[in-house]
C-alpha cells in the first residue's frame, strides 16, 4: 500500500499567538497541562544548554518501521517554522532520519525534527543553528523500505496524539503538544504563571523565608 498524504486545512492562530508561546517553557505548559507531556524518554539531542528551543506547528509522519516512506512524502510539505514529528513506534533497530534529510529541513527554513524512533548522524544534525532534534533512540543502520506509512494524519507520539497543525514546545527540559484551541486557552495563565515563578525568585533572593513564599506551616 502507497503511503497516504493526506493535506489538512490548518486553523489559522491568532496574530502574536506564537510569539507569546515562544516564551513560555516546557515546564509551564506541563503544570497547568499535565495531559500535553510527551514522553520524557523523547530526550533532546544536544546537552542541556545548547539545545534549540522549538515552538513550531506539526508536519506528522508515521511508519511503519523499518519502512521510512512517510519521512520522504512528508519533507516538501515541511515549510519555514514548522517541525517534522515522526510516530515510529518507539522503534530502536532502524534510525528513521538522518543528516541528509535533516540536512534538507534545516536548508528549507524547518525549525526541527522530533522522533519517536531512533535516528543517526547525530553529530551533523546537531550542529545545524537553531535547529532543535529530538529522538528516543540512535542508531547508526539506516531504514529498510520507503512504501508504508501515512503523512499528516493523527499520530501517536510518546504516549499522546499529535495532530497536524499542533503547536510542539521543546527545550533542555522535554517536549510538550498543545491543540490550537488550548493555546489561546492557556496563554494567560502560561505568563502569569512565569510572572508568579519571577516573584518567588525576587523574594527568596531578598532573603525572605521560604515557607512565607510558599504558604507552609
Amino acid at each position: 500500500m502507497p503511503v497516504e498524504i493526506a493535506r489538512p486545512a490548518l486553523a489559522a492562530l491568532p496574530d502574536g499567538l506564537l510569539d507569546r508561546w515562544r516564551n513560555i517553557p516546557v515546564a509551564v505548559a506541563v503544570d497547568l497541562a499535565p495531559e500535553c507531556q510527551i514522553a520524557p524518554e523523547i530526550r533532546p539531542l544536544r546537552a542541556a544548554g545548547q539545545q534549540p528551543k522549538l515552538c513550531a506547528r506539526a508536519v506528522t509522519a508515521f511508519c511503519e518501521a523499518p519502512d521510512f516512506g512517510a519521512v520522504l512524502q512528508a519533507l516538501p510539505l515541511v515549510g519555514a517554522g514548522q517541525v517534522l514529528v515522526i510516530a515510529a513506534g518507539g522503534h530502536a533497530r532502524n534510525a528513521m532520519i538522518g543528516d541528509v534529510l535533516g540536512g534538507y529541513l534545516n536548508s528549507r527554513g524547518a525549525t526541527g525534527i522530533v522522533c519517536d524512533g531512533a535516528i543517526r548522524d547525530t553529530g551533523t544534525l546537531a550542529t545545524f543553528e537553531g535547529f532543535a532534534v529530538y529522538r528516543r533512540h540512535v542508531n547508526p543502520r539506516g531504514p529498510v523500505g520507503a512504501e508504508l506509512g501515512r503523512v499528516n494524519t493523527a499520530v501517536e507520539v510518546g504516549g499522546v496524539t499529535v495532530h497536524p497543525g499542533d503547536l510542539i514546545l521543546g527545550d533542555d527540559d522535554g517536549l510538550a503538544v498543545l491543540s490550537p484551541d488550548r493555546l489561546a486557552a492557556l496563554i494567560d495563565a502560561a505568563e502569569a504563571k512565569l510572572r508568579l515563578e519571577a516573584e518567588w525568585t525576587r523574594k527568596l533572593a531578598e532573603g525572605v523565608e521560604v515557607g512565607h513564599i510558599f504558604g507552609l506551616d
